[in-house]
């Protein structure tokens, strides 16, 4: 049984009142668990398009960035994004359901944000209705602000994100602490350590995004301290 037709069977089950508690309560080890997250990336992602008032094609063919569909899944996917879509259940309700489901596990909840703005930013226009449904799913998985902030920077083209942002690292902490820093999203990013956390493999692509941002921070550390030094030694 292909994870599209298991998703559509969860979300069959929930339209015809199964309750969503009960759901995710089955749902909360392998490998019930990677399901239970393209769900939640699928749910979230459809009633998000909705946000600024319009569901854009680009939109929902971001859905194939994160998902590898099966030209056979096809009409299983979309019967998935209609049945999210038109759900009378609220989208908070199933982001405090996931937020349970993998309480303490920053990781998968990073993961779930990584899909959701990458499909806000699929049409090319991040809505003042889109950052407040992120706001808000970012509040009750308990993102703190400067982490939504550090998301919001990688995705959002308005301006070059600051890389001690992108790293997670304050500018005073100093460079080691920047290497260290990324030395660990490298680790985090590995596909072994991805499964590990019941990431679906048809989304771990979202991870290689994650590591670009990582590298190109690093570098531009790496070359503002060297230019900084090099500057120091000219003057000296």
């Amino acid at each position: 049984m292909s994870i599209w037709t298991r998703i559509a069977e969860i979300i069959a089950a929930l339209r015809q009142g199964e309750s969503l508690a009960s759901i995710f309560e089955r749902m909360r080890t392998p490998p019930e668990r990677s399901v239970a997250f393209a769900i939640a990336v699928i749910a979230l992602g459809a009633k998000m398009a909705k946000a600024d008032g319009l569901v854009t094609r680009n939109e929902v063919a971001a859905f194939r960035e994160v998902f590898t569909i099966p030209p056979e899944e096809e009409a299983n996917a979309a019967r998935v994004f209609d049945m999210a879509r038109t759900d009378v259940a609220g989208f908070e309700d199933y982001a405090r359901k996931i937020a349970a489901m993998f309480r303490g596990e920053k990781g998968p909840l990073c993961d779930l944000m990584e899909g959701l703005f990458h499909i806000a930013l699929a049409d090319g226009d991040y809505h003042p209705a889109e950052n407040a449904f992120l706001r808000r799913v970012a509040e009750i998985f308990e993102i703190d602000e400067r982490a939504f902030a550090r998301l919001r920077a990688r995705f959002v083209p308005d301006c070059e994100p600051d890389p001690w942002d992108v790293l997670g690292v304050a500018p005073e902490a100093g460079r080691d602490a920047a290497r260290a820093a990324w030395r660990a999203i490298v680790r985090e990013t590995h596909p072994d350590r991805l499964a590990a956390r019941g990431l679906p493999e048809e989304a771990m692509k979202l991870a290689e995004s994650r590591l670009i941002a990582a590298n190109h921070a690093w570098e531009r550390i790496e070359t503002g301290q060297a230019a900084m030094a090099g500057g120091e030694g000219s003057r000296g």
